[in-house]
């Protein structure tokens, strides 16, 4: 599958995660931050995804620890939680 195709299916399943705070988290951090990345990202976010909601969020507020295989600078920018836009 080529970038663009990646991209945009990685987009459909960022925004559409099953709970609205989920997706803003989630489908927030990839509308922020997806256009730029590397393959690599790419690869780490597709694995990502596969966890579960409450997990990420948990990680993103510091309420559970990162495991290992996540750590580094894509978590990093996740909690940093500044990409969420509250919807009027």
């Amino acid at each position: 599958m080529n970038r663009v195709d990646r991209l945009k299916r990685l987009r459909f399943r960022a925004w559409h995660r099953g709970t609205k705070e989920a997706d803003l988290m989630i489908g927030g951090f990839f509308d922020r931050y997806g256009a730029d990345w590397s393959d690599a990202e790419i690869d780490w976010y597709e694995r990502f995804l596969e966890e579960q909601d409450v997990d990420i969020m948990a990680w993103a507020i510091g309420m559970q620890p990162v495991p290992e295989r996540y750590q580094g600078a894509m978590i990093q920018k996740l909690k940093q939680l500044d990409y969420i836009e509250h919807p009027e």
